[in-house]
């Protein structure tokens, strides 16, 4: 079998790999544990081995590469990946090196914002914020089908705005950071603090908060809206058209996005209210982007 492309979606849980055929359409998804307690060089070795199986399998001239964390774009270098342990890694370098074809390499929200605009809910906007919500909180700006990385590749830290300053401290070194209440992560972890249970996952708290779970209700609501403090600054430096809200929470449907709305729309006054839509893509968002920016290395990005 073969196909125009492949392409890998490294996280901190999963490595997400996929072939891309030359229609542009995701033909086949798998995925692997990264188990990165394993050191970043057994979990370099792991992402360079399944590429290698694809590769073998699917024979493309081309394959892509999303990762997590500060990336360098241009050089195709891992900057700092923390859940990885990657730090300053020529990622596009190596696995060129060892497929003996050209490698296209992205950040993860990046390339996710890229398949939404092409293949997904951001398709026939100019302008519109791709916001995945998960283990933590992102953003990509894509303006005119392609994401804003900013002067140091560090563009889209929704998450490190400060919305409750003072509250609860985060990864990034600051306190009351949007992803320390308003992540899957948090939302989880918020419930067991105040309830002892543990192994709530976040989708189960907006059920019960659905079924008038009042410390449920609250955590959700706090989530709700520290996520709205955060894109309400959003809208007001970037106006756009549409915020498409990706991740697992996401997936809670109208429990979720009606309260969200209710409450952007309460903190803009003379801004216009983008349209506020889930993303289409689900967690192929991120692999889907790399193939699709392989693609573009061989001139056939426009067919997708």
């Amino acid at each position: 079998m073969t196909a125009t492309a492949i392409a890998l979606d490294v996280g901190g849980t999963h490595i997400k790999g996929a072939a891309v055929a030359a229609d542009g359409r995701l033909r086949h998804t798998e995925r692997w544990f990264t188990r990165a307690e394993r050191g970043p060089e057994a979990v370099l070795q792991t992402v360079l081995d399944r590429a290698a199986e694809l590769a073998g399998r699917f024979r493309p001239a081309a394959a892509g590469i999303a990762v997590p964390g500060i990336v360098d774009e241009a050089a195709g270098t891992a900057v700092l990946a923390a859940n990885l342990g990657w730090r300053d890694l020529p990622v596009r370098q190596l696995l060129s090196e060892h497929l003996g074809i050209p490698v296209a390499f992205g950040h993860d929200v990046r390339a996710g914002g890229i398949a939404e605009a092409r293949a997904g809910a951001g398709r026939g906007s100019r302008d519109f914020l791709f916001v995945p919500v998960g283990t933590g909180i992102a953003a990509a700006l894509m303006v005119d089908g392609r994401p804003l990385t900013g002067s140091h590749t560090r563009a889209g830290e929704l998450g490190h705005l400060v919305v409750r300053p003072g509250g609860e401290p985060c990864a990034c070194g600051r306190r009351g950071c949007v992803e320390t209440l308003a992540s899957a992560a948090a939302v989880a972890r918020r419930y067991t603090a105040a309830t002892g249970e543990a192994g709530v996952t976040a989708e189960r708290v907006g059920r019960r908060a659905a079924t008038g779970d009042r410390t449920a209700a609250t955590v959700w609501r706090e989530a709700v809206d520290a996520l709205a403090d955060g894109l309400a600054s959003a809208i007001t430096l970037l106006d756009p058209e549409r915020i498409v809200i990706g991740g697992g929470l996401a997936r809670a449907g109208e429990p979720y996005f009606a309260p969200l709305r209710t409450a952007l729309t309460a903190r803009l006054s003379f801004q216009t209210m983008p349209e506020l839509l889930p993303a289409e893509l689900g967690h192929e968002a991120g692999c889907f982007g790399a193939g699709l920016l392989a693609r573009d290395l061989l001139g056939e990005g426009a067919a997708a």
